[in-house]
C-alpha cells in the first residue's frame, strides 16, 4: 500500500506592492520555508513563483536567490503569466507573451523548461488550451472541485486527467481539497493519516496538494505553528520516513503513470471563487441553499471569475483600460512591460483578500495603464471603452488625460495627472457584501473559531468579522466618480448627503446622456430628463466640459419646469494616496473630516498634495457651500475587517429656482 506525494506550493505578491509586505514574506515565509527544505534533499518538490516577485527576491535578497538556486535539483519549477494574471481575462497574445516570459526567466536561471503551469487563482476556460500547448505546457494545476463540476467522483481524483479543445489536449492535475484545508493547519497526525488514506496496492494513486506558500508563515498564526513550532521540519521528516509514502514531482508522475481518464471542464474556479463573485443578495441565497442541501455541493458553481467584472465597475474599468491598450500592441518592450503588469490579477476581485478594496493596488495597475498611453498618445478619442454599448470621450492635453461616461451620468471615469501616472479618480463606490451581515461588534472576543482539535488552527476562512466598534455600512446606488449631477429638495443637509440617504428627485446621476458637440477641446452632452413629486415635471440639463493644459472646465445649465425653490448639486469623488497628505486652503485636515462630514462658503477651493507635490484649486463664479467627507468601504480581509479610505467627496451645492447656470474650474498645478 503506497501514494505519491505531488507537494507543491505557489507564491506571489501584488506588482509593486509595498516593501514592508515583501519583506515580511521574505523573512517569515519564503526564506524559512527553503532553509528547511534544504534539510531534506530527498523531499522533492514544485513551486511557483511568479515572475515580478523572483525578480524583486533576485534584486533584493541575494540570500535567498542563492538558496532557491541551489535547490533547484529538488524542485520542479511551473511556469505561468509572469505578472500573475488571469490567463482567460487577457488576450492571447499577452496569454503567450506572459507565460513564455516567465518559462525563459526560469529557464536562465534555474535551468529547467517548465512544462507544468500554475493556473492563476485556478481559473480554468478551455479557451487557453492552444495557447498553454504554444508555450510547450504539458499539464496544468487545478482544483478538485473542477473535476467534480464535470461529473467525476471524489474517490477517483487521485491521478491526472486529460482534456482538449479543438484536438489539442493538455493534462491536469486536481487539487485535494482535504490536503488544501488541512496543510499546515491540523495536527501532523491527523495531515499523516489523510496522506495515507490515499494508499492503494499498485502505489499509483496519487496525494495532489499545491497550494499559497504564504500559508506557511504569513497567514495568522503560522508562522508560530510551522516554523517555531516545527511543524513543516517534522511534516517533511514524518512523510520521508512513512513507508506508505513515496514523495514525487508532478513531472515524475506525470512521465511514470497514465491519465485517469479524459475529462471536459466548464468555465470555473475554486468553490469559493464563485461565491464571492455573486451580489451579495444570490450569496446569501447560495449559502442557504448548501446548508439545507449539503449533496448538492458538486451541482453548484456559483458564479464565474468575470462575474467579478460585472459585480465591480471598478474591475471592469481596469480590465476594459487593459484590454484596449492591448488592441493597441506597440512594439516597444517598455510598453509591453507596462501593459503586463497592469495585467496583474489581485486588483480585480475580492473575497478573503482586500483585492479591488485596496487603493494601492489600483493605483499600481492605473499607473501602468498611464504609462501605455503617455507611450502612444492621443489627442481625443471616441470608443466604447468598457462594453457598455455607450460611448466614452477620451481627452489627452498632455497633462491631463480624462475620460467621461455617456451611460453614466456623463461623469468623469478617468482623471490622469500624465506626469505623476496617478489617476484621481480612483475610487470605489460603496457596494452591498453579502459579509455586512456576518459583521459583529465585541471589545473582547479574539478571532478565533472552534476546530476539531487543539492540535489545529485556523484559517483565514475562519476568520469572525469582529470590530471594536459600530461602523456606518453605507452603500451607493451610483457609480462615484465625477461630475455627477444631483437636484435635492432644499433643505438637503451635509449629513443627509453623508449617509447616501438624501432624496434625489431628477434622473441625471446615473442616467445616460447624449451626445450634443464633440470638438478638439470641448464636449457637450445633453438629457432631457425630469424632476420628480407628484409627477414628472420635464427638465433639462446640459453640461459642457473644456480641456485646455492643465484645467478642466464644467458649465451646467438646467430648464425645469418645477417652480419650487431646490438645490442642484454638484458631486465630484477624488482619489488620494493619503489624507495625511492633504490640506484645504491651507488647513490641515481634522481627525474629524476622517469619519464625517465637513461643510465650508468659499469661492475657491484649494487642496495640496504633498504626495503628488500637486494642487488642486476648484474655482467657482460666486461663493457657494461645500460639503466634504470622506469616502470610506467596509471589506474583509485576511485579518478580519478593513475600513478602508477610498476618496474624498465634494459636494459643490447651488440653490437653483426654475432655471440654473454655473461653472466650475479644476486646475491642477
Amino acid at each position: 500500500m503506497k501514494t505519491s506525494l505531488l507537494f507543491g506550493i505557489h507564491c506571489h505578491q501584488p506588482v509593486d506592492n509595498f516593501d514592508w509586505v515583501l519583506e515580511e514574506a521574505i523573512e517569515k515565509s519564503y526564506k524559512p520555508f527553503f532553509k528547511i527544505l534544504k534539510e531534506f534533499p530527498q523531499f522533492k518538490c514544485s513551486i511557483h513563483y511568479s515572475g515580478w516577485l523572483l525578480e524583486y527576491i533576485e534584486k533584493h535578497d541575494e540570500e535567498l536567490f542563492s538558496l532557491i538556486k541551489s535547490l533547484s535539483s529538488q524542485l520542479e519549477f511551473f511556469t505561468g503569466g509572469y505578472y500573475e494574471p488571469v490567463l482567460s481575462a487577457i488576450p492571447s497574445v499577452d496569454r503567450v507573451g506572459q507565460i513564455k516570459k516567465l518559462s525563459n526567466y526560469i529557464k536562465k536561471h534555474f535551468n529547467q523548461q517548465p512544462k507544468g503551469l500554475w493556473l492563476t487563482e485556478r481559473v480554468w476556460d478551455n479557451s487557453i488550451i492552444k495557447d498553454l500547448k504554444k508555450c510547450g505546457i504539458q499539464y496544468v494545476v487545478v482544483d478538485d472541485y473542477h473535476l467534480l463540476t464535470s461529473g467525476v467522483k471524489t474517490e477517483n481524483l487521485n491521478g491526472y486527467f486529460l482534456t482538449e479543445d479543438s484536438g489539442e489536449s493538455i493534462a491536469l492535475f486536481p487539487i485535494n481539497q482535504a490536503l488544501r484545508y488541512a496543510i499546515p493547519f491540523y495536527s501532523l497526525e491527523k495531515t499523516e493519516n489523510i496522506l495515507e488514506s490515499f494508499s492503494n496496492l499498485d502505489g499509483k494513486n496519487g496525494a495532489i496538494i499545491f497550494d499559497d506558500g504564504e500559508k506557511f508563515g504569513i497567514w495568522p498564526k503560522t508562522y508560530e505553528t510551522v516554523y517555531e513550532k516545527n511543524w513543516l521540519r517534522d511534516f517533511f521528516a514524518q512523510t520521508l520516513a512513512n513507508e506508505k509514502i513515496s514523495v514525487d514531482t508532478f513531472e515524475e508522475f506525470y512521465t511514470n503513470n497514465p491519465p485517469i481518464a479524459l475529462s471536459y471542464l466548464p468555465t470555473v474556479s475554486y468553490f469559493e471563487m464563485g461565491e464571492w463573485s455573486m451580489t451579495s443578495n444570490d450569496t446569501l441565497a447560495l449559502e442557504h441553499l448548501l446548508e439545507n442541501n449539503p449533496e448538492a455541493h458538486q451541482f453548484i458553481r456559483g458564479g464565474t471569475w468575470k462575474n467579478f467584472l460585472t459585480k465591480y465597475q471598478e474591475s471592469n474599468w481596469i480590465h476594459k483600460r487593459y484590454i484596449e491598450l492591448s488592441k493597441k500592441q506597440d512594439t516597444q518592450l517598455k510598453y509591453k512591460d507596462a501593459l503586463y503588469k497592469a495585467q496583474c490579477n489581485d486588483v480585480l476581485w475580492h473575497g478573503v483578500f482586500g483585492g479591488v478594496y485596496l487603493p494601492n493596488l489600483r493605483d499600481n495597475a492605473f499607473k501602468y495603464i498611464i504609462e501605455c498611453e503617455k507611450l502612444i498618445p492621443s489627442k481625443r478619442e471616441k470608443l466604447d471603452i468598457d462594453f457598455d454599448g455607450y460611448e466614452e470621450y477620451k481627452y489627452n492635453t498632455s497633462e491631463l488625460l480624462t475620460i467621461i461616461s455617456l451611460k453614466n451620468g456623463g461623469q468623469i471615469f478617468e482623471l490622469d495627472i500624465l506626469e505623476k501616472n496617478f489617476n484621481l479618480q480612483n475610487t470605489l463606490t460603496r457596494y452591498e457584501e453579502a459579509y455586512h451581515s456576518k459583521i459583529e461588534i465585541n471589545k473582547e472576543e479574539e478571532l478565533t473559531t472552534s476546530l476539531p482539535t487543539s492540535n489545529d488552527i485556523a484559517t483565514i476562512h475562519d476568520n469572525k468579522l469582529i470590530v471594536d466598534e459600530d461602523i456606518s455600512l453605507i452603500t451607493d446606488w451610483y457609480f462615484k466618480k465625477s461630475a455627477i449631477d444631483h437636484i435635492v429638495p432644499s433643505d438637503t443637509t451635509a449629513i443627509d448627503f453623508y449617509n447616501s440617504s438624501f432624496h434625489e428627485l431628477s434622473d441625471f446621476a446615473n442616467q445616460p446622456y447624449k451626445l450634443k458637440k464633440y470638438k478638439a477641446k470641448t464636449l457637450t452632452l445633453t438629457r432631457a430628463g425630469g424632476i420628480f413629486t407628484d409627477k414628472k415635471y420635464e427638465t433639462s440639463l446640459e453640461k459642457k466640459y473644456k480641456f485646455v493644459k492643465n484645467t478642466i472646465s464644467v458649465d451646467i445649465s438646467i430648464d425645469t419646469e418645477f417652480e419650487t425653490p431646490l438645490q442642484y448639486i454638484q458631486e465630484w469623488n477624488l482619489h488620494f494616496a493619503s489624507l495625511e497628505n492633504l490640506t484645504f486652503n491651507g488647513m490641515i485636515i481634522t481627525e474629524e473630516l476622517k469619519s464625517e462630514p465637513y461643510t465650508l462658503t468659499t469661492r475657491c477651493l484649494e487642496i495640496y498634495d504633498s504626495y503628488l507635490e500637486k494642487t488642486l484649486i476648484f474655482s467657482f463664479e460666486k461663493e457657494i457651500e461645500i460639503i466634504i467627507f470622506p469616502l470610506n468601504s467596509v471589506s474583509q480581509s485576511e485579518q478580519g475587517v478593513d475600513l478602508t479610505n477610498q476618496g474624498l467627496t465634494f459636494g459643490f451645492v447651488h440653490p437653483f429656482t426654475k432655471t440654473e447656470q454655473n461653472s466650475l474650474q479644476l486646475e491642477i498645478r
